[in-house]
């Protein structure tokens, strides 16, 4: 048997936990089932006090948390086809970036292929891929894609109601105040 200080590569699989899951797990049963106080449950899993006190709070609001997989899940072969899709989509991710694509852009892109994915999909594989944020650009500088046109103003001074009151016998008549582009509304009395 080994001494308390030696630890085995099986006993340092439980005490070492190597997923986030995992750590949770073994500060929670540190914090529960042995008692350790919670700053020192913390630290000892490399949590802060205060991100440690808010997984105790989810924990208790939550007591039948799933922390390991069940029977039917070990083992589960990922769908080949899936996977294949997936590889594609991040290799396409990959190279649209390299031609200056932002994230909205590279979903558009994505879209219009019938593979749709959200641009913060986008951005978590290039984040996963090292890439940084785009600077911001100009509009000369972005992709062409359809933008609203511009309106002409409607100057009102020049707007011509001679037709109307020919028309029209008892009818509101309007009359545009010089230079401020209000619009006063009489009634014809005639």
């Amino acid at each position: 048997m080994s001494s308390p200080l030696e630890l085995t590569s099986e006993a340092r699989a439980f005490l070492e936990p190597r997923n986030a899951t995992h750590r949770q797990y073994e500060a929670l049963r540190a914090f529960f089932v042995e008692g350790l106080p919670a700053s020192e449950a913390a630290a000892k899993f490399g949590y802060t006090y205060g991100s440690f006190r808010v997984l105790c709070h989810d924990f208790r609001k939550d007591l039948d948390r799933e922390f390991f997989l069940s029977s039917g899940q070990r083992g589960r072969e990922p769908n080949p086809q899936r996977v294949a899709e997936t590889a594609s989509v991040r290799e396409k991710v990959i190279a649209l970036r390299k031609q200056n694509l932002s994230v909205y852009d590279i979903s558009r892109t994505l879209a219009e292929e019938g593979r749709r994915r959200s641009s913060v999909a986008v951005w978590k594989i290039l984040n996963e891929e090292g890439f940084a944020r785009l600077p911001r650009r100009r509009d000369d500088e972005r992709p062409s894609s359809p933008r609203p046109d511009a309106a002409t103003v409607a100057d009102v001074r020049r707007l011509d109601l001679t037709e109307l009151s020919h028309q029209v016998r008892r009818s509101v008549s309007l009359r545009a105040v010089s230079g401020e582009g209000r619009v006063r509304r009489t009634h014809d009395k005639g």
